[in-house]
């Protein structure tokens, strides 16, 4: 028996036993196929800015302090394992090529201000001043300079994380999906897959998008959905940009090894993880005309990951209402990597009964039947 079993083996489950372990719990982390290769690996490790003492909004405020924490993970995990997980504060630029894009920059640039978020607005010619390779067509028509974005390269990130889980004495079992809970008295009392059961204190679901059957097998409503993000990888002889670049849902991220990876696409097709080929045009185009010299550029590789998504666009965070011994931190969508060490940290001191210095109701979990209300007679 073990004190926590974590089922899900992504970046935020991960996190999670890292943590955990960290605070001298025993973990056992369980996986439908291998660890860290489904969305998280297929990520792009965006870190965008946020402040954790002047957020407007939870999210930010869970982001401001993953943070913090992303700064002291990498030296720790740096120190446990001796490997490199991309951590590089590159700045990042966000760009308008529309009157309408235009007017969002305005309201980003707002935005960052009022929560002390260090940026620069810049025009025409001054926008080749941060990235002298930034040549687009159509034009730029403003873009915005953020000097606080940083990277993770997400393998990295992920190798490190389960080197550091297995040194801190963390069982990872890899190709084995639970498949049912059995339940108790309020509690949990089992989960089981097709070969054994087990058994532990606490139970936590990190599953991405496959946390919605899992939930729901525990009794838990739930609007978890997978959401397939596709990328196209170039690399040239030398880094063609030196910050993030961003724009709308778009971004392209530059490697110091001279890859650049240019994302994605938000698909809803169910459990299908193949990329296509006019996501991959579209993508290429996207890239190429913010960047004419990746025309130049070797294509790589491409792939897919499925996010897991939820229906009101918020994640679910803390324990089942009914369960005293179940908890769910998923549906994080875009933002699992950006949030993981905080998300981690939150989970950690709940499931080992701490007091979390958050606000969850925007995350709680029986949200979709506290919101459904009593049913009203005819």
């Amino acid at each position: 028996m073990t004190d926590v079993l974590v089922v899900g083996g992504g970046v935020v489950g991960l996190s999670l036993a890292w943590d955990l372990a960290g605070e001298g719990a025993d973990v056992t982390l369980v996986d439908a196929a291998a660890v860290g290769r489904a969305a998280s690996w297929a990520g792009a490790g965006i870190l965008p800015p946020a402040r954790v003492e002047s957020a407007l909004h939870p999210i930010e405020s869970l982001r401001g302090l993953a943070n913090r924490l992303h700064v002291e993970w990498a030296e720790a995990l740096r120190e446990a394992t001796g490997m490199d997980t991309g951590y590089r504060r590159c700045g990042g630029v966000y760009v308008a090529r529309t009157v309408g894009e235009e007017a969002s920059l305005i309201g980003l640039k707002s935005l960052f201000d009022e929560e002390g978020i260090e940026c620069r607005m810049w025009e025409g010619e001054g926008i080749r001043q941060v990235e002298p390779n930034l040549d687009p067509d159509p034009p730029v028509r403003r873009a915005l300079w953020t000097p606080q974005e940083c990277q993770l390269r997400n393998p990295w990130h992920l190798r490190a994380l389960r080197v550091g889980c297995e040194r801190l004495g963390v069982t990872i079992v890899e190709h084995e999906p639970i498949r049912a809970f059995e339940q108790q008295q309020g509690k949990i009392t089992a989960a089981r897959s097709d070969r054994r059961r087990w058994y532990a204190g606490a139970y936590c679901v990190t599953a991405g998008p496959w946390s919605h059957a899992l939930l729901e097998d525990l009794g838990l409503a739930n609007g978890i959905l997978p959401v397939r993000g596709q990328m196209v990888l170039f690399r040239s002889d030398k880094p063609l940009a030196e910050a993030i670049i961003n724009e709308g849902t778009r971004y392209l991220v530059p490697r110091e090894d001279g890859r650049l990876l240019a994302g994605s696409t938000e698909e809803e097709v169910g459990f299908d993880c193949r990329p296509t080929h006019d996501r991959f045009e579209e993508l290429t185009e996207f890239a190429c005309s913010l960047l004419p010299a990746l025309r130049d550029a070797q294509i790589e590789a491409v792939w897919a990951g499925l996010r897991p998504g939820s229906f009101d666009g918020m994640p679910y965070m803390g324990k089942l209402p009914n369960l005293e011994n179940a908890f769910v931190a998923s549906g994080h969508f875009r933002s699992g990597l950006s949030l993981s060490p905080a998300i981690a940290r939150l989970m950690s001191q709940l499931i080992l009964g701490k007091q979390p210095q958050a606000d969850w109701e925007l995350f709680r979990v029986d949200r979709e039947a506290v919101n459904a209300g009593p049913s009203q007679p005819m």
